[in-house]
Parts: C-alpha cells; sequence; structure tokens
C-alpha cells in the first residue's frame, strides 16, 4: 500500500474517531446537565450575567444584520418577480421566509458565531489555567457553575433575540418596499398578516431552541476538553464556530421537513 493510501485511511480514521468521542462526550455531557439542573442551590445570579451577556450584548448585532436582512430579500424578491409581474407578491414571500428560516437561522449563526466561541475560549482558558479542578477541589460541580447557566442562558435568549430579530427583518423589508417597489406600508402589512400564521411564528422560534441546545453543549463539552495551552484554545474556539454552524444548517433541512410533514398547511 502506498504512503498516500495509508495517510488517507489514516485521516479518515482519525476523523472518525473524534466524531466518535465528541458524540459520546456531548451525550454524556447532555445527561449530566438534565441531571444536575435542578440541583439545588439554582444558579440564578450566574444565569442572569449569562443572559445579559448573550442577550443584551447581541441586540445591535441582530439589529443591524436584520435590517439588512429583510432589505436585501425584499430588494431581491422585488426584482426577481418584477420581472413576471409579481412585484405584488413580496410582502407574503418576505414575511414567510423571514419568520420560517432566516430570522432563525441567521440569528442563530451569529450567537454561534459570537456568544458559542466566546463561551469555549473562556471555558477553554479556565480549563487550561486549571480553574475547573480548583472548581473541583471545592466540592463543587462545574456542571452546575459552567454549563447550566450558559445553557439556559442560550434557550431563553436565542428565541428572544429571533423575535426580535424577525420583527426588524420584516421593518427592513417593508422599508425597501416602500422606496424600491413603490408597496405602501398598509399593503404591505395587509398581506404579511394575511399569509403568515402564528404557526410559522412559533415553528421558526421551535428550530431556534434545538440550536441554542446544541450551541451551548457544544461549546461547553469542548471547552472543558480543551488541551494544549493558549494554542487549545485558540482551536476550540474555531471548532466551535465550524461545528455549530455546520449543525445549524443541517439540522434546519430536518426541522423544515419535519414541520412540512407535520404543521405547515398543505397547499
Amino acid at each position: 500500500m502506498s504512503l498516500e493510501k495509508i495517510s488517507y485511511r489514516l485521516g479518515i480514521e482519525q476523523s472518525l474517531s473524534r466524531s466518535i468521542s465528541f458524540a459520546g462526550g456531548f451525550s454524556n455531557l447532555t445527561y449530566i446537565t438534565l441531571k444536575e439542573l435542578f440541583a439545588l442551590p439554582f444558579p440564578t445570579k450566574l444565569v442572569i450575567e449569562q443572559i445579559q451577556a448573550i442577550g443584551v450584548q447581541s441586540f445591535f448585532l441582530v439589529l443591524i444584520t436584520g435590517l439588512a436582512t429583510g432589505s436585501v430579500m425584499a430588494l431581491q424578491f422585488g426584482e426577481g418577480l418584477a420581472r413576471f409581474g409579481g412585484t405584488l407578491y413580496v410582502p407574503k414571500l418576505t414575511s414567510l421566509a423571514i419568520l420560517r428560516e432566516m430570522g432563525p437561522v441567521f440569528t442563530s449563526l451569529l450567537v454561534a458565531g459570537r456568544i458559542g466561541s466566546g463561551m469555549a475560549s473562556e471555558i477553554a482558558s479556565m480549563k487550561v489555567t486549571q480553574q475547573i479542578d480548583a472548581i473541583r477541589a471545592l466540592g463543587t460541580s462545574p456542571t452546575q457553575k459552567i454549563v447550566i447557566p450558559r445553557l439556559i442562558a442560550c434557550l431563553i435568549a436565542l428565541p428572544l433575540l429571533t423575535l426580535f430579530g424577525d420583527y426588524v427583518s420584516l421593518f427592513g423589508a417593508m422599508l425597501i418596499s416602500k422606496t424600491e417597489l413603490n408597496i405602501d406600508f398598509s399593503f404591505f402589512v395587509a398581506k404579511a398578516l394575511q399569509t403568515i400564521t402564528f404557526t410559522d411564528l412559533i415553528t421558526g422560534l421551535a428550530k431556534t431552541v434545538v440550536f441554542a441546545f446544541f450551541i451551548a453543549i457544544a461549546s461547553c463539552w469542548k471547552g472543558l476538553n480543551t488541551e494544549g495551552g493558549t494554542e487549545g484554545v485558540g482551536r476550540t474556539t474555531t471548532w466551535v464556530v465550524v461545528t455549530s454552524s455546520i449543525f445549524i444548517m443541517i439540522a434546519d433541512f430536518f426541522l423544515t421537513k419535519f414541520f412540512f410533514l407535520t404543521v405547515y398547511p398543505k397547499y
């Protein structure tokens, strides 16, 4: 067997080994987290601090991204549908796409990039400086002090950020529709409300709950298992952003398919 084939097989085996290790570690951390979730005392103060770090400090980023996303979608749909005389369908298509897909996915990707990497690097720094060992030495569970507050904060903050991003995106789409496509605000709102339903909003928010759970657990697991000093912290940050982004895109497809089979209306 040639050297190239041996290297190729070794690369595949290493990738498979890392994937199995992550799946096992993710499952184990999930089990421990759920087991200690309701243990007393509940870390209320830590949860509030993480909600502020994850949610409040991300509002401006979601605001800018939401406005840009809604504006671009309205412009693209408007220019594309104008060729077929379908400009008046822009409010329906834009509002439906934002609530079901673009709002949840874009917001989750932003959180994965900003918050996921931040959580992972913070925990990884604690790991390489032996602060995690100090927590254990004091008789305290690292899961309860580190993982649970971040998980609960993500589960609360990400749906709220998505809801805010949805409305901002719709405002941006409505603004561009008025200035570029000559669609009145009242007409846009009427057609959007005629198209979207409460189910569209809830399913979009339900996606973010799944995304938030993965981002939080994956970031904490990778941070707790960081090795290699400061270089390891950098690798952990990159790994979390890439892995979370890939999961969000793949999970979004399967969740969308599931919702089409169960709750979305058949046309």
